[in-house]
């Protein structure tokens, strides 16, 4: 739909992409994986000019939610993500140590997404579809022509699997059985890299072809 608009920014070191969703009709917005240069997020959600009242996190590692605790501080706003990852977030200080990184701390999370659970973002929705293989409880967000995926695909590539709790067998289930079902039109809004589509990935991606 014409009104729904996003957009990619790549923030932290490891260019991490977070998304804006907006719903031009009621002026409602939310952001996926802000994980880091909170200051630039926010500097561009007031110049976006909406109201941001939803954070979503696609799974928990530590470039997708190192300054999450930062950005919530300055917003007053809850994330949600998926049970499976818990570990990553109580753990959080601990794995961005070992990379040489410091976190903003814990974040205030509530586990709640699951599998079907739809998400209204003002006159639009977005289904959850668990994903899971490069972590536990990766997720998916799926609106009308639309998948932030995380890093379960990229363009011409998929998600690590050797990461804790990373399966290769079942992150190839999640793009076979959840994502490659979906139209061939719809735009793939990856956690790193270039967007790309159903279509293209089903036809090229090396991994899946």
């Amino acid at each position: 739909m014409p009104d729904l608009e996003w957009k990619k920014l790549a923030v932290g070191p490891l260019a991490m992409n977070c998304y804006i969703c907006i719903c031009r009709k009621t002026n409602q917005g939310m952001i996926i994986d802000p994980g880091d240069d909170i200051d630039f997020l926010l500097q561009t959600i007031d110049e976006l000019d909406f109201t941001l009242e939803k954070i979503l996190i696609t799974h928990g590692h530590f470039d997708h939610i190192l300054k999450l605790n930062e950005f919530q501080e300055k917003t007053g706003l809850q994330a949600k993500a998926h049970p499976g990852d818990q570990s990553f977030f109580t753990n959080l200080n601990t794995i961005a140590a070992m990379y040489g990184l410091r976190s903003a701390g814990i974040a205030d999370v509530e586990f709640s997404l699951a599998e079907g659970q739809i998400i209204e973002l003002g006159v639009h929705s977005f289904e959850i579809l668990h994903t899971p293989g490069h972590s536990p409880g990766s997720v998916s967000f799926v609106s009308s022509g639309l998948a932030i995926v995380g890093d379960v695909l990229f363009q011409g590539s998929i998600g690590r699997t050797d990461l804790p709790g990373g399966s290769f067998d079942q992150l190839i289930g999640s793009v076979r059985n959840k994502l490659f079902p979906l139209s061939d039109t719809t735009k793939v809004l990856s956690g790193h890299g270039e967007i790309t589509t159903i279509g293209y990935e089903k036809k090229y991606n090396p991994f899946l072809s």
